[in-house]
């Protein structure tokens, strides 16, 4: 087509011939003159002057008119509909924001108690100060007390998110995925999500759990060294502790369809309830990997860094963290301490007192028990050897966790202890 704004210019000469040019030519402005335009080899043009002896074009207003309805009637509806879609997400998004969402939208789990952000501010008296019971890195844990469907108050420990951290939010989705659909007695259980929002309008994540009363393993080993009271630990109530969380990471590795590795084992993750039976907690850094198979050298990896020399997460990767938090479990020391006498690291340490040195190594408490004889000693040696074994820098020469289990049963069905019970009356904590 030729353009109608040509026709406003002011131009001597126009020239558009054999451009294969079509329709309608305008009779204003340049084009008013035969000799001022050249049309030559066009010929589906129409229309013009006279002098230009052009066939007369159709009657083109209608097709016109129903061309241009083409075009708007498609681009009015499309707008209408884009307007609507447009006030429907603002109607979604303000009343997610002014209403308490109660329920889990985002992570559903079975059998959970629906909890908003008011009942969990209630229950915490605020999230007061005097609830706090813990902090780490993505948020702050509250003692709070709740009614349950049955009316009756349940103690449970409300994890806030600190939404402000880096990686909060994904903590907090491992957490649910990890834990959907599991059951162990040594597994923390998770009581709700609250997933919505505070009385400002601001985003507020929260994971409720099963309140355990005596705190947490990194409380009974290094209390003391904090300036607290201290809270010693028998021999036979450390290696109960240590079946409780093998069978926890056994449990997480076979005994489901899914391998769950949890990837953060450390004392501060372990709970204690009222009969010191130990509970794994905190799974924001888990993983969730293919269906368990079988492996002869522990070699199941997922996609996470992890400890060893090997630099992806696998079932032995829990297994090696397992077996340093034994260790430490057994000489009170942490992993983390420059302090192993020349040695490069807490199971170096270890392994050179297996031999003729083993009551320097581990913690002077457990000098202090009844009836501490050879035998005591052989089974101590017994458990600090496979802690030794099982953080070896190659995963192929760690045992597996169901072969931990086993071995450490046998070791406490003959630890010489005239208290094999597992319950606590002083120090509790």
């Amino acid at each position: 087509m030729i353009p109608n704004f040509l026709a406003e210019f002011r131009l001597l000469y126009l020239n558009h011939s054999f451009n294969e040019m079509q329709g309608e030519v305008s009779s204003i402005g340049v084009f008013q003159n035969e000799s001022t335009i050249s049309l030559e080899g066009n010929q589906g043009l129409c229309g013009g002057i006279e002098t230009l002896h052009l066939p007369s074009c159709p009657s083109s207003q209608k097709p016109n008119k129903k061309g241009v309805g083409k075009i708007l009637i498609p681009t009015i509806v499309g707008a209408i509909c884009l307007a609507l879609a447009v006030c429907l997400c603002v109607i979604i998004i303000y009343k997610r924001r002014t209403l308490q969402n109660v329920g889990t939208p985002i992570f559903q789990l079975p059998d959970i108690l629906r909890l908003s952000y008011g009942d969990l501010l209630n229950a915490t008296n605020g999230f007061s100060e005097m609830n706090l019971v813990g902090a780490g890195r993505f948020g702050s844990v509250y003692k709070a007390t709740i009614n349950d469907d049955d009316d009756e108050q349940t103690d449970v420990a409300v994890k806030v998110l600190n939404l402000n951290v880096r990686g909060a939010c994904k903590s907090l989705a491992s957490e649910c995925n990890a834990l959907r659909g599991i059951r162990h007695r040594n597994l923390l259980k998770i009581v709700s999500v609250c997933d919505g929002t505070d009385f400002q309008g601001n985003d507020f994540k929260a994971l409720v759990y099963e309140f355990v009363a005596n705190g947490s393993l990194e409380n009974w080993l290094h209390s003391a060294k904090e300036g607290m009271e201290a809270l010693p630990l028998s021999a036979i109530q450390r290696l109960n502790i240590a079946i409780d969380i093998a069978s926890a990471v056994e449990y997480l590795h076979c005994g489901i369809e899914s391998i769950v590795i949890h990837g953060d084992l450390k004392p501060s993750n372990i709970l204690l309830d009222q009969g010191m039976v130990a509970k794994v907690g905190d799974f924001g850094l888990a993983k969730i990997v293919s269906k368990c198979l079988p492996s002869t050298d522990g070699s199941n990896s997922s996609a996470i860094k992890e400890y060893g020399m090997s630099y992806v997460s696998s079932t032995q990767g829990d297994v090696y963290s397992y077996t340093v938090l034994v260790l430490e479990m057994f000489t009170n020391r942490r992993p983390t301490s420059d302090a192993f006498d020349g040695c490069l690291n807490l199971q170096d340490f270890v392994s050179t007192g297996l031999t003729n040195r083993v009551m320097e190594v581990v913690d002077p408490f457990l000098h202090q028990e009844l009836n501490v004889d050879e035998k005591y000693w052989d089974c101590v040696v017994s458990i600090l050897s496979i802690g030794v074994r099982c953080s070896k820098q190659l995963p192929r020469d760690r045992m597996s966790i169901a072969e931990v289990v086993n071995d450490l049963k046998k070791i406490r069905n003959v630890l010489p202890a005239h208290r094999n019970d597992r319950n606590v009356s002083p120090h509790q904590h």
